[in-house]
């Protein structure tokens, strides 16, 4: 089973576990986990809101990811956004703080390890505990980040 099959599996539980009734995802709909994220909640039947770090976000996600991300922003049952402009990791970080903000739990595809860059994930679920959000992680046994 490759990593993202682990992931998806493991989100679909969790997901799963919550029911679809008055389910409601929260994503910043980055490519990878947050949009697989977003894939399931809504292929379960729940509504989904994202987070918008910056107006310039779409600009710096992966080119073959466009795709995912307009059509998963078209389903959006909601958007919140940050008011700032560029891409940049503070932003990342300001959407995260408005992603914890509108959350009861916090599901982070997480290895444990620090952040590589301001607004990793580290510093999001960091930044969720002290807001007093509960954390579920999910990193497969013997995975390692690219």
């Amino acid at each position: 089973m490759s990593v993202e099959q682990f992931v998806r599996a493991e989100l679909v539980e969790r997901i799963r576990g919550h029911g679809a009734a008055g389910l409601c995802g929260v994503s910043c709909l980055a490519d990878g986990p947050d949009s697989w994220f977003a894939e399931i909640v809504l292929g379960l039947g729940g509504r989904m809101e994202v987070v918008v770090p910056a107006v310039r976000y779409r600009d710096g996600l992966p080119e073959d990811h466009y795709a995912v991300y307009d059509a998963l922003l078209a389903r959006a049952a909601d958007v919140h956004g940050t008011g700032l402009r560029d891409s940049t990791s503070e932003a990342h970080m300001a959407g995260s703080e408005v992603l914890v903000g509108l959350v009861d739990r916090l599901v982070a595809v997480w290895d444990g390890e620090s952040a590589r860059g301001f607004g990793g994930t580290a510093d999001v679920v960091g930044y969720a505990r002290r807001a007093g959000v509960p954390v579920d992680i999910i990193w497969p046994d013997g995975a390692v980040r690219d």
